[in-house]
């Protein structure tokens, strides 16, 4: 926000250069954040904004910001990407694996920051994590790779639970196929049924779970992605609702109820993002910045939910937790 006084200076200061001059004055940078949800928390954006300033950017100082929204609105990211391409911003934020595919088709020149659970390489968006070699780098945080380690949580959470359910969005291809090629032989070898639900809407979501309540598995894996993300809270009224234990992909699912979650960092991810997002705007090639892979992970446990659903948490999991949350 413009302060009054700076904008009544601006006015005086505007009015007595002559037009020449005007135009001879440096603009300001322009990031597009464009993200799948339809917000974004404060904590994540200040993640975001910190990375920022330790490249040396403020936003509203020296550099702005534009938001793109998409929401549940996937059959519009052509249409968002191609807006921020017609805006000739400076470097472009793509936060998830959708949005990074649409703006690699988007832009060829454009620098782009991503930040994407799959691999960047199988995605076609770089030449190897290394060297990328093109407009593209940022950030790889293996959402899915870590599928079957959630799967193992789960099954130490409730070691009696033979039957479980895998849901998955169609929707988003590349993280359903890796999410089901992480678990499904991770299943196996721990002598666990699995049957997979897909939903890549809030009426699907409802219909999945109607089916669990007629079957009643005794858990519940719910995979990653940006969709999945954006319905966090319709899921884990469900799950609630129902009665099964659930095991989720990000922190924010447990942070609204959600029983267990386990990924890496958000924050150190935004933050990532924010730095590299910076360097670029200084002059950096994403061709020459490489791939940054998380490695900082957290398990939280929300001990609340696991009261109502009559669970005790293992020892050993309260021990490993990065965080419980009463």
């Amino acid at each position: 926000m413009i302060k009054r006084r700076t904008f009544i200076a601006g006015l005086g200061s505007a009015t007595a250069w002559p037009v020449v001059a005007r135009a001879q004055q440096p603009s300001m940078p322009v990031i597009g954040f464009f993200n799948n949800r339809s917000f974004e928390s404060e904590d994540r954006l200040r993640a975001f904004r910190q990375g920022l300033k330790d490249s040396g950017y403020v936003e509203g100082e020296n550099v702005r910001i534009e938001y793109r929204f998409a929401g549940t609105q996937m059959d519009r990211l052509s249409e968002f990407a191609a807006e921020l391409v017609r805006h000739q911003v400076t470097v472009i934020v793509a936060l998830s694996g959708p949005i990074a595919v649409t703006m690699a088709k988007a832009t060829k020149t454009i620098p782009i920051v991503f930040m994407v659970p799959e691999d960047p390489v199988r995605l076609g968006l770089v030449a190897s994590l290394s060297r990328p070699g093109g407009n593209m780098t940022g950030v790889n945080f293996f959402a899915t790779e870590l599928a079957a380690k959630r799967l193992g949580l789960l099954r130490e959470l409730v070691p009696a639970a033979k039957r479980f359910v895998v849901l998955v969005n169609p929707a988003e291809a590349v993280i359903t196929e890796t999410t089901l090629r992480e678990v499904e032989p991770a299943a196996r070898s721990m002598g666990l049924q699995i049957q997979i639900q897909k939903a890549s809407t809030s009426a699907e979501i409802n219909t999945a779970f109607a089916a669990m309540a007629r079957d009643r598995p005794d858990a519940l894996f719910v995979g990653s992605g940006p969709f999945f993300g954006e319905r966090r809270v319709q899921l884990v009224n469900l799950a609630s609702r129902h009665a099964i234990p659930t095991i989720y992909a990000g922190r924010d699912h447990a942070e609204v109820g959600g029983l267990i979650s386990y990924g890496t960092n958000a924050l150190d991810r935004y933050r990532q993002a924010g730095i590299y997002t910076g360097r670029i705007l200084k002059g950096a090639k994403p061709a020459d910045l490489p791939v940054v892979q998380s490695t900082t992970f957290e398990l939280v446990i929300n001990l609340t939910t696991a009261k109502a659903l009559n669970l005790t948490i293992p020892e050993t999991l309260l021990a490993t937790a990065d965080e419980v949350i009463q």
